[in-house]
């Protein structure tokens, strides 16, 4: 019986060191330790031997089980090396690599990002990327928003909890910082991610980009917002548009105006973009309020500036005809690959 154990040992061990996937290593260690396995079966013959030769082969048989159960355990644990390494393998994408040149795909807010960036690079504006977290500070009252104003409210805003910061519902909220850290002229263009708490459809979004910029000098004008405003929109649109203003309220600017630019698909006969007016909606802007200026330690008897803010989604939905706000962040690369 020990040179029947000794073979069983020896074919065992080889075969086990063969096995690559654990369903078949369950399967052969069933069949081999199981009830009615191989060495099962053969310990059941003990009851038939001296009681010399039980103890010696007793002895044998529980230490050939306990090697078999070790080798199972190590090919166990070499079978899912492997497959993590396989799959490594597999997955593994260099991130370093440049993009194939016949097939880039940035996605399309990213594409207006930089054309919008490049064309105030020209004009000498620097860029700051605005903050997403910041404080109510920063975000209302630097900017002349009241404590009564609905747009603190917790249907508008999200606060953290317990710190009394906010995620920032506009790049406004880096303006008082620009004030503060850089001495005029200031031209600066703000791009960045903004929050609120609106119901998600397909002209709304609890998460998209804004677009903030400002100019502070001596004797800035409103004729200096429209030409840098007819600027940006006339690059991006690789043709002249036209730039109307309405007077309009918003808390952090005075006089503050409604734009509008005629359309660049119609040329003002009107069309679908335009909802057959010729004119298309686009941003609120305005010379800042003197509250705002005091705020940032500047004196608005000497220094003026106008700002402008806009939302950048919407302006990539204007400029390639997308219909919802909400594909920007649905992960279908059939939506992606169209750019």
């Amino acid at each position: 019986m020990i040179q029947e154990l000794s073979l069983l040992e020896k074919n065992s061990l080889e075969h086990i060191q063969s096995i690559t996937s654990e369903e078949a290593l369950i399967l052969y260690k069933n069949d081999l330790l199981g009830k009615t396995g191989q060495l099962t079966v053969i310990l059941k013959w003990l009851k038939d031997l001296s009681p010399e030769d039980r103890q010696t082969v007793g002895k044998y048989a529980n230490t050939l089980r306990d090697t078999l159960n070790e080798a199972f355990d190590q090919q166990k644990e070499i079978i899912k090396n492997a497959w993590i390494e396989r799959k490594i393998q597999e997955s593994w994408v260099d991130v370093t690599e440049p993009l194939p040149k016949n097939n880039p795909h940035l996605h399309p807010i990213t594409q207006v990002r930089n054309e919008v960036e490049d064309t105030f690079r020209r004009m000498g504006f620097d860029i700051h990327e605005s903050m997403e977290v910041t404080t109510e500070y920063l975000n209302f009252d630097a900017v002349n928003v009241p404590k009564t104003h609905p747009a603190r409210d917790m249907q508008d805003t999200f606060w953290l909890e317990w710190t009394g910061n906010v995620l920032a519902t506009q790049t406004s909220s880096m303006q008082n910082i620009l004030l503060k850290s850089k001495t005029p002229p200031i031209r600066a263009l703000i791009p960045g991610r903004v929050f609120r708490n609106e119901d998600v459809d397909a002209t709304h979004e609890n998460t998209f980009y804004q677009v903030e910029g400002i100019v502070v000098d001596k004797n800035i004008s409103m004729g200096h917002l429209k030409y840098t405003i007819k600027t940006m929109l006339s690059d991006l649109f690789w043709k002249e548009v036209t730039i109307r203003m309405r007077p309009w309220y918003f808390p952090f600017v005075e006089p503050g105006v409604e734009v509008d630019f005629s359309c660049p698909f119609c040329n003002g006969d009107g069309c679908k973009i335009c909802k057959k007016s010729g004119w298309i909606e686009f941003m609120g802007a305005g010379l800042i309020h003197p509250n705002v200026i005091r705020e940032g330690w500047l004196d608005p008897e000497v220094y003026t500036w106008f700002a402008f803010g806009f939302g950048l989604n919407r302006l990539v939905m204007i400029k390639y005809g997308i219909p919802d706000m909400r594909y920007f962040q649905n992960p279908d690369l059939r939506f992606l690959n169209q750019f």
